[in-house]
């Protein structure tokens, strides 16, 4: 690798991760701060707070990385042209080199996009999962106060009549309206909490389980023993989806075992695979836009960053609304960021000839 490229490679991956590791320790605040009344209510320590949040990261992080990417090139581009660098490297046929630069920067993030989508977030996903049971396991059964109604999970209220000194529970009740549909109460006269390897089980004694249907119909089952998994009552229902918590060589190698190629699974795929192409379009657009010099003067200076969020926030909207998949929008941006690239070398590499 030139030293030329080296430079500006080191330039692009520099203001990238500053942004991107800043964006992302503001996100953790945040997601510390919401979640500061649940776990204290909880009973729950400032470390499984902070466990909490970091494992809800990498959806975020994946969302804006693309972002951080081309608002790090575009500050470094920016800052070479402030300083006459980005000239000096045009006039002496250091193109090549502002190329190889990008395409080292783009290549290190849709691999590192690509880990991130694949099997960071399936792993977090997985022991986020875990973590949230195993809250509930211990809210159950140790921290849950007596004549105390406490929301488990938005939607999902229990309360207790008391408890024995071997951990067993007296007049459980748990109200779950997660689903608007149907609404489901668990009443027993004692319950327990015990592990099943990495699941939780609530072992519910002489009692009811009711229903309650959104036109009004209602039933009632009556048994002497029922097994609740802790999982089931911690967990939203948008959140249970088993595929989420497995990376995607794990999904292929499944479905090749089984011959079941289901839609669900290669949209997931798909969605997954479509970050790196994000990356790709956005790099090569702002290389359009920024990686060329202009003596020209604007009276109003439009910050590139928010050019940046604009281009991210018309891709995600046309991949969102897109019949064709998530991956439409990352498409058309990387066809429209060649044609934009295309259009400002031409003009270069072929000039018009000048008439005596």
């Amino acid at each position: 690798m030139k030293r030329l490229t080296a430079y500006l490679a080191r330039l692009f991956v520099t203001d990238a991760l500053i942004l991107f590791g800043v964006v992302c320790f503001l996100l953790w605040m945040i997601n510390c701060l919401r979640s500061f009344d649940v776990i204290s209510v909880k009973g729950q320590s400032i470390l499984v707070l902070g466990a909490q949040a970091l494992l809800t990261m990498p959806p975020l992080a994946i969302s804006f990385f693309y972002i951080c990417i081309g608002i790090g090139l575009t500050r470094a581009l920016q800052a070479l042209q402030e300083n006459r660098e980005l000239h000096i490297i045009h006039t002496s046929h250091g193109l090549p080199s502002l190329w190889n630069a990008t395409a080292v920067v783009t290549g290190v993030g849709v691999i590192a996009v690509l880990l991130l989508s694949n099997f960071i977030e399936p792993a977090a996903n997985r022991r986020l999962n875990l973590l949230n049971a195993s809250v509930a396991a211990d809210l159950v059964s140790s921290t849950l106060r007596p004549g105390r109604f406490t929301q488990i999970t938005p939607g999902v209220i229990l309360l207790i009549g008391g408890r024995e000194g071997d951990g067993e529970i007296r007049e459980f009740f748990a109200d779950d309206r997660r689903d608007p549909e149907t609404r489901q109460t668990y009443i027993a006269e004692t319950a327990r909490v015990s592990a099943n390897g990495d699941d939780y089980v609530l072992e519910l004694r002489n009692g009811k389980l009711q229903y309650t249907q959104a036109n009004g119909r209602f039933s009632e089952i009556s048994f002497a023993r029922y097994d609740v998994s802790v999982d089931q009552l911690s967990q939203s229902i948008g959140a249970t989806d088993p595929m989420l918590e497995k990376d995607t060589i794990t999904l292929v190698r499944e479905a090749l075992a089984s011959g079941d190629w289901n839609q669900g699974m290669l949209i997931l795929v798909a969605n997954r695979m479509a970050e790196g192409l994000r990356v790709v379009g956005m790099a090569i657009m702002m290389l359009a836009i920024m990686g060329f010099p202009s003596g020209r003067r604007t009276r109003f200076n439009v910050p590139m960053e928010a050019v940046v969020l604009l281009i991210a926030f018309g891709e995600r909207g046309i991949s969102a609304y897109s019949p064709l998949g998530t991956a439409t929008g990352a498409l058309l941006l990387i066809i429209v960021a060649v044609v934009a690239l295309a259009a400002r070398v031409w003009p270069r590499r072929y000039p018009l000839a000048v008439r005596p």
